[in-house]
């Protein structure tokens, strides 16, 4: 007797994973014809196409994308690209590899490091025959980067690319770093503070948006005139130069917002060694929300990114370029939420 609709036609079959000959032979079609039908080939009517799809959804066949790597003669292999100074790329990395494990893949890492071109760390994973690499924060123009993705998929975790050089080799995994500068912004007025300083990332991946952000938030409150930018960088060293122009400054803001906790955690020190009371004259935010800002003596409040899910959805972004998967999201875009903790407050002055 013939199972009824919505039932699990794959249950005599006990745990064993459901194949294409399954939906073949439960759809009275060859496995060729399945085959064309999953890789959106042409070859079948519609009234097949649509009772083999229905048919792999029942049966709950997901493509074996070994077969298929094997197949096409690819690499199981991601390489990945970090700056090991960024303790957020860190914690990326970390979530990463559980990641891809689960996916049934290997991951090999290459450095980002001052001295070090960009183009040659990248080359490394290329020449080791990584099927797509995850380059973490990278610092090349976007078109060296568009050039990279012709050797091999690419996927840009924490930085925007122009929309024209996204597409079926290259994607980005980031988070909506414009929401979370617009939310900092929000939580500083609406504590009172007008004088809200941004001291920024320089060049460093995501800076442009975040200080765009810090501008257009600062307007949207009609405290344009407030506006301020200090130049700085995603380390400490950046933030702790920042902190000495500040003081040099005839008057301190009430509030400054770091391009990241690294410079936040500059900013901290250098204030604190100068008897700068954190939050009572000033409070700081930073943003990343790395796992030294939680730390009960720093308790710095940020802007929360979710490294599981920038990561983990690295992992699926760069297996589905490799495997030629379709409806591939090429602009994954998550978002970031706000850490309140010990280094705001309302302003007193």
């Amino acid at each position: 007797m013939p199972p009824r609709a919505g039932e699990n036609r794959g249950a005599d079959r006990g745990s064993r994973r459901p194949t294409m000959a399954d939906v073949a032979a439960q759809a009275g079609v060859s496995r060729t014809l399945v085959s064309f039908v999953l890789d959106g080939k042409p070859g079948a009517s519609e009234e097949t196409r649509r009772r083999v799809l229905s048919i792999a959804d029942e049966l709950g066949y997901r493509p074996d994308a070994a077969a298929r790597l094997l197949a096409l003669g690819k690499s199981r292999t991601l390489g990945v690209l970090i700056d090991v100074s960024q303790l957020f790329e860190a914690e990326l990395v970390t979530n990463i590899y559980p990641a891809a494990e689960k996916l049934g893949y290997d991951v090999l890492l290459t450095a980002n490091l001052p001295g070090r071109a960009e183009p040659s760390a990248i080359d490394a994973l290329l020449d080791h025959r990584c099927g797509a690499v995850i380059l973490l924060g990278p610092t090349s123009s976007p078109g060296d980067i568009a050039a990279l993705a012709g050797r091999a998929p690419l996927v840009v975790v924490g930085r925007r690319l122009p929309g024209d050089l996204i597409g079926e080799r290259l994607a980005t995994v980031r988070t909506n770093d414009t929401k979370g500068m617009r939310q900092a912004v929000d939580y500083l007025v609406e504590l009172g503070h007008r004088d809200i300083l941004h001291v920024d990332g320089g060049s460093d991946p995501a800076s442009g948006d975040r200080r765009t952000a810090y501008r257009s938030a600062m307007r949207a409150h009609g405290l344009g005139d407030h506006a301020h930018v200090v130049r700085g960088a995603h380390n400490e060293a950046a933030g702790a130069d920042a902190a000495h122009v500040i003081l040099g400054q005839k008057s301190l803001p009430t509030a400054i917002l770091a391009g990241n906790d690294r410079c936040a955690l500059g900013l901290l020190d250098v204030f604190t060694r100068e008897g700068i009371d954190i939050p009572g004259e000033i409070s700081l935010m930073g943003y990343d929300d790395s796992r030294l800002s939680d730390n009960p003596r720093i308790d710095l409040t940020t802007v929360h990114q979710d490294a599981h899910g920038l990561a983990e959805r690295s992992v699926e972004v760069a297996v589905d370029l490799l495997t030629e998967a379709h409806a591939v999201d090429t602009d994954v875009v998550l978002e970031p939420t706000l850490k309140v903790r010990g280094t705001t407050a309302r302003p007193t002055r």
